[in-house]
């Protein structure tokens, strides 16, 4: 995110606000519909941390416990149908939000490795942008910045 900020702007209607801080709201479907809580200042933590906080908003959220104040002030959202099975599929946009990342599920298939094929684990993300705030090309360059890091985990430490 702090790579590529225009994916963690805001469309303020007449005007782009490039946010200083992350602020990553996830997707939770809850029994009455969607739910968005979010993991403020996402980039300053490790990912065992999000991951601890987003079971913990998981939870609140299915036990109707979320306070509105978890639930404001994100600047990118990730939706993930991938727990369901789902490959592909296209979120919609949160404004004032610019993007959102729509995660499949992982799922293995053949692929070329060092000349021979071999199973491989495969998820396609789907990235929807607003267009006033980030075209496609600032779209893919953030999703190939993605697509290494998954690819190679390590570079996270780096």
């Amino acid at each position: 995110m702090r790579k590529h900020p225009a994916v963690n702007s805001s469309w303020l209607g007449d005007k782009i606000r490039y946010n200083n801080y992350v602020h990553i709201g996830v997707a939770v479907a809850v029994e009455d519909g969607l739910l968005v809580p979010v993991v403020k200042h996402a980039d300053l933590k490790s990912l065992s941390a999000i991951n601890q906080e987003v079971k913990v908003f998981a939870e609140k959220a299915r036990n109707k416990k979320l306070q509105p104040d978890e639930m404001s002030g994100n600047t990118f959202t990730i939706s993930n149908l991938g727990m369901f099975g789902i490959e592909e599929f296209t979120g919609i946009i949160n404004p004032p939000d610019a993007c959102i990342l729509a995660v499949g599920a992982i799922i293995q298939k053949p692929i070329v490795k060092d000349g021979q094929i071999v199973v491989g684990n495969m998820m396609k993300l789907t990235l929807s942008c607003d267009h006033r705030v980030v075209d496609g090309a600032t779209g893919s360059e953030f999703l190939q910045t993605l697509k290494s890091i998954l690819e190679e985990p390590m570079r996270l430490l780096v």
